[in-house]
């Protein structure tokens, strides 16, 4: 009696392999135990006449017996490749969340124009305590396992470092800009994230696909610059700022696709059982809550707060944030506007997060930028604390539409042969 692979078997025509369905109760020799392979080793060699895939034992006594293989692709994971239904509705979601988000951050800073510096680490730090409370109770529910509470940390602290880089870059660079080279300088994120994909993931991409991307970003910034002063907006500034805007955007995209490499490894390790969102989500913003701690002293002097005044200023905005007795002058409107922003940026980041799952990083940021010129045509409304609305220019509409119509040529349907996984 022996145990071997079929495509050891003999091939004759004339006798070809017979094979019976899984009995629910297999007889098993204890000296002969039984193993699966992976279809990865066997996919590509199975004969015509082979049904099952995976290890055949032979017996001259009794009937063969196959075992199904044990696959962990990314199909499995529920992570597909191409744009079907499940993606499409969760990019409209995702692109809904954002522009409630963009209108929400601008609301809440109506009563904490005073204290952005501080809405920020609440928002940073507040999240840790929330998904890691979340994280627990799908624990102890059973969804999410120690098998991936065991997935190697060494990818989350790399996501932590990239995001407090980019905070603290971005920061800086802010502080010295003019307001309307901050979105435009920061559409830079899609360029990269198509390095990064094709660098760490090896994805391939057709030229409508990156014809669409340029054409996004391009939309993005002609629509920004429909709000912007007449000249070079750059011209005073010095090199090094805008230059470290783009860097701040490059570590974001490298958090991003990070992030979707961790869902597709974690399928693989997992044996095709999809990774929880909240696990990445937990320990991504658990280590960037770490390092932007530790670059606090840098933050707070890049935001005008000498660090000595820190304390008092963090004790400040907390008082207006909470607005008891609503007695607090200038901060009319806490706490209701910055808690339904905190609440909507949590919806939109785990949003955000579940497409990255369903589709990848850049179909996630593409559905983000589309909320920008969206957001910005609301925000040109009368709203409740921003009475006063402004008129859009011609060159905004223009700037949509070809934003709009890079979306449709990057999601144009793909033949066959781009389809397939690399």
């Amino acid at each position: 009696m022996e145990l071997f692979s079929l495509p050891l078997a003999p091939r004759h025509p004339r006798f070809p392999i017979i094979h019976r369905p899984i009995s629910r109760n297999p007889i098993r020799n204890p000296r002969f135990p039984l193993v699966a392979a992976s279809m990865n080793h066997l996919g590509r060699r199975r004969s015509g006449n082979y049904s099952g895939g995976g290890w055949v034992r032979t017996d001259p006594l009794r009937n063969p017996l196959v075992l199904a293989p044990v696959r962990a692709l990314k199909s499995d994971a529920g992570i597909r490749d191409g744009f079907h239904g499940g993606i499409a509705v969760g990019s409209a979601a995702t692109v809904l969340l954002a522009v409630m988000n963009r209108v929400l951050y601008k609301l809440a800073l109506v009563p904490m124009k005073s204290y952005p510096f501080f809405l920020a680490q609440v928002t940073t730090f507040g999240y840790v305590a929330v998904y890691f409370s979340i994280l627990y109770v799908r624990f102890r529910a059973g969804i999410v396992t120690r098998e991936m509470l065991a997935l190697p940390k060494t990818r989350f602290v790399a996501i932590g470092i990239l995001e407090a880089l980019g905070v603290a870059s971005g920061m800086s660079a802010a502080a010295m800009l003019p307001g309307p080279a901050i979105p435009i300088l920061s559409q830079s994120f899609l360029v990269w994230q198509l390095i990064f994909s094709v660098l760490i993931l090896g994805r391939k991409y057709s030229l409508n696909q990156i014809l669409g991307c340029f054409l996004v970003t391009a939309g993005v910034v002609l629509a920004v610059m429909s709000g912007a002063n007449k000249g070079q907006i750059l011209s005073d500034i010095e090199f090094i700022w805008p230059a470290l805007m783009v860097a701040s955007s490059a570590f974001q995209a490298g958090a991003s696709i990070l992030k979707e490499f961790v869902f597709i490894d974690g399928a693989r390790r997992l044996q095709g059982k999809p990774l929880d969102i909240f696990v990445v989500n937990s320990f991504g913003s658990g280590f960037q809550a770490l390092f932007v701690f530790l670059f606090l002293p840098f933050l707070s002097n890049m935001r005008g707060i000498p660090f000595a005044e820190l304390p008092a200023y963090l004790k400040s905005g907390a008082a207006c944030f909470l607005n008891i007795g609503g007695n607090q002058i200038g901060c009319e409107g806490a706490p209701l506007l910055p808690l339904l922003f905190i609440m909507m940026n949590m919806a939109f980041n785990i949003s955000l997060l579940n497409l990255v799952k369903m589709s990848s990083a850049l179909v996630a940021s593409l559905a983000a930028t589309l909320a920008v010129p969206i957001a910005i045509y609301v925000l040109s409304l009368p709203l409740p604390y921003i009475p006063e609305g402004s008129s859009l220019s011609t060159s905004f509409v223009v700037g949509a539409a070809i934003l709009v119509l890079g979306l449709i040529l990057y999601n144009l349907p793909k033949s066959a042969k781009e389809l397939k996984i690399d």
